[in-house]
C-alpha cells in the first residue's frame, strides 16, 4: 500500500507524504511520488503541493532500516534506484509548491529542492547533514542547492551540517514563503492555486526555459554521488557519524 495520498483542488494536484512522524523516504517512496507527478501531468493539471503528514516534512533515509532501500547504506542497487526515480521528479514539466512543516534533513531537503518554491514558517528547519554522518550529499543536492541559495551559502550549508530556521533559510533564498506553521498548507495551495490560473501554456514553456538542462544535471549529478557516496560507506567515518546520530551525540571523526 502506497504511503503517498494523493487529491486534487481544482487544476491542482496534492501528494502528501504519510510515513509520520519523520517520513523517512525509500526507493519506493520516491517512486510513487514519481508516479504521482506523472498521473498529475496525465490528468491536465497545473501545478503541484508536495506536502508531508505530521510534524515533519520529511528526514531523509532511515539509517535503521535494512541496507537495500535507502540511502546512506552502501547497497548500489537500491540508492541508484532511488536516485533514478528522483531524476523522474524534476523531470515533471508542472510547476511544484513543496509544503515544508518541521525538519527538511538530508536527502529530505534535496526532496523539497524538487519544488520550485517552499513554504515554510520560523520553526522549519533545514539540514544538510551529511558532513556530520560522514559522506558525500546526494539526491541531486550538489546541483540543486547552490542553484537556489548560491554556491557559498551551499559549501557552508554543505561542509557544518548546520541546521538552519525557516527566516534564515528565507534570507538565503532556500524558502520563499514564511508563514505560521499552521498555515503553511494552505499558503502552498494558494500559490499553487495562483499559478493554476495563469496561462498552461506559458507557465509550461517559461518554466522549460528557465529550468533547460537542470534535470539532465541532476541525472549527472547524482550519477557522482552515487559514486562518492560508494566510496565513503566504507570508512570508519561513515559508521562513527551513523552511531553518533543513533546514540545523540557528537561524532568522533578521523578521518579514515
Amino acid at each position: 500500500m502506497s504511503d503517498v495520498r494523493l487529491s486534487q483542488r481544482g487544476f491542482v494536484g496534492i501528494a502528501e507524504i504519510d510515513r509520520p512522524p519523520n517520513n523517512f523516504f525509500d526507493k519506493e517512496l520516491i517512486g510513487d511520488l514519481a508516479e504521482a507527478f506523472d498521473g498529475f501531468v496525465a490528468a491536465g493539471l497545473r501545478a503541484i503541493v508536495l506536502c508531508a503528514a505530521g510534524k515533519n516534512f520529511c528526514a531523509g533515509a532511515n539509517f535503521s532500516r535494512p541496507a537495500s532501500d535507502t540511502v546512506g547504506t552502501g547497497q548500489d542497487r537500491g540508492t541508484d534506484h532511488l536516485y533514478r526515480q528522483a531524476v523522474r521528479l524534476f523531470r515533471c514539466p508542472l510547476p511544484v509548491i513543496a509544503a515544508v512543516q518541521g525538519a527538511a534533513v538530508g536527502g529530505g531537503l534535496g526532496l523539497s529542492l524538487v519544488g520550485d518554491f517552499r513554504v515554510a514558517s520560523e520553526e522549519s528547519r533545514f539540514t544538510a547533514n551529511f558532513s556530520r554522518l560522514g559522506f558525500h550529499p546526494g539526491f541531486g543536492l550538489s546541483v540543486t542547492l547552490p542553484r537556489v541559495v548560491g554556491a557559498q551559502q551551499a559549501a557552508l550549508l554543505f561542509y557544518t551540517g548546520r541546521r538552519i530556521t525557516g527566516s534564515q533559510a528565507r534570507d538565503i533564498g532556500l524558502v520563499d514563503v514564511l508563514v505560521p506553521t499552521d498555515e503553511i498548507r494552505s499558503a502552498a495551495l494558494a500559490l499553487a492555486g495562483e499559478i493554476a490560473v495563469s496561462s498552461p501554456i506559458a507557465v509550461r514553456s517559461t518554466r522549460a526555459t528557465l529550468r533547460a538542462g537542470l534535470a539532465d544535471a541532476i541525472a549527472a549529478a547524482t550519477e557522482h554521488e552515487l559514486a562518492e557516496q560508494q566510496r565513503h560507506f566504507a570508512t570508519a567515518d561513515f559508521k562513527e557519524g551513523v552511531r553518533a546520530m543513533a546514540e545523540r551525540r557528537e561524532p568522533n571523526f578521523t578521518g579514515s
